[in-house]
């Protein structure tokens, strides 16, 4: 007999996806199931990945597996049917249905690449994910740690300046997960070598994510992480999932379709209140005298850095093409 559940797609790794079933049968619910994906997906170019919810198919074969393992590869007998409408998805590192993205950055060694902290923070904004940002390594450079914090929380971001080598700030951090991440997915996000991996650990001892050494000749961590993979964390609330992953890795606007230079005005929040009250109505917002937004900047409404990213990123996708 065949049955029908609803997962959540954990982990994906060799052509197996592990999915947390979904279900009031007790036979399958709250279980990670292997499961191999129909061949229609790869017929129609697309992909399941993990964060996805997916319809799920098993029998009882997959009921006998479970009771006894010796019987053979449950795998086998699950298959993914369909993907349920995914609230977004990313492309590098392939992962679906975010609510937080926590754009990481460090005070300094390495130093901060803000045209890199904004493009993330734009992805996330297009996709409907919520961006918090972590200054890392607080303890290092507190005047770095003051100006970062007054771009961001100017531009209307939570931020939250941590040390994973003193613990400062962590406690602060750790609240705002168990008051925020009952029922939500998440992920770190940032450059390799901010200690991502280091503040993870100490946030979530019991997960041991893997931390990588810093070059000292380019002041870069190496990616630690090899595949994407969600693990649970206990909230005020519920359950939530924070994803380990090997980095956010293409932001490359040309090659990959984030999204338009029309769409790039609305991921930038702090330009909102300025939009409709420039002279020209089709202002970009780049050059063009009685511009509100960079009589923002010049106020220091809006800080330099963030008009600094906006004109690089509008540049890439100036250039873009259908074709690209």
């Amino acid at each position: 007999m065949e049955y029908k559940a609803i997962g959540k797609i954990i982990k994906s790794t060799g052509g197996l996806y592990y999915i947390k079933a979904e279900s009031n049968d007790a036979r399958v619910g709250g279980k990670l199931l292997p499961c191999r994906a129909r061949g229609k997906f790869r017929h129609a170019g697309i992909s399941p990945v993990v964060g996805d919810r997916v319809e799920i198919l098993y029998n009882d074969r997959t009921l006998e597996a479970l009771d006894d393992p010796t019987k053979g590869k449950k795998a086998s007998e699950v298959m993914i049917a369909d993907i349920l409408d995914r609230k977004n998805v990313l492309i590098r590192p392939p992962l679906a249905n975010l609510d937080y993205m926590f754009v990481s950055m460090a005070a300094t060694k390495p130093a901060p690449v803000l045209s890199t902290v904004d493009k993330l923070i734009s992805i996330a904004e297009f996709g409907g994910i919520e961006p918090v940002i972590i200054i890392g390594k607080s303890d290092l450079d507190q005047e770095s740690v003051d100006k970062l914090s007054s771009i961001y929380e100017t531009a209307g971001f939570r931020v939250f300046p941590v040390s994973a080598a003193e613990g400062k700030g962590v406690e602060a951090l750790t609240a705002f997960l168990h008051e925020s991440m009952a029922g939500k997915t998440a992920a770190f996000a940032g450059a390799s070598g901010v200690g991502k991996s280091s503040l993870m650990n100490r946030l979530f001892p019991d997960l041991h994510f893997e931390t990588g050494d810093i070059s000292q000749k380019i002041e870069r961590g190496k990616n630690t992480t090899r595949h994407v993979e969600l693990v649970e964390f206990s909230s005020e609330g519920g359950i939530g999932y924070i994803a380990d992953t090997p980095g956010f890795s293409m932001l490359d606007f040309i090659r990959f379709d984030f999204f338009s230079k029309e769409d790039l005005v609305d991921t930038m929040r702090d330009f909102t209140p300025y939009i409709g009250e420039c002279r020209y109505k089709k202002c970009t917002h780049t050059k063009e005298e009685g511009c509100a937004i960079l009589d923002a900047v010049k106020r220091g409404e809006i800080a330099p850095s963030r008009h600094e990213s906006f004109l690089e990123m509008y540049e890439a996708l100036k250039n873009k093409h259908d074709w690209d």
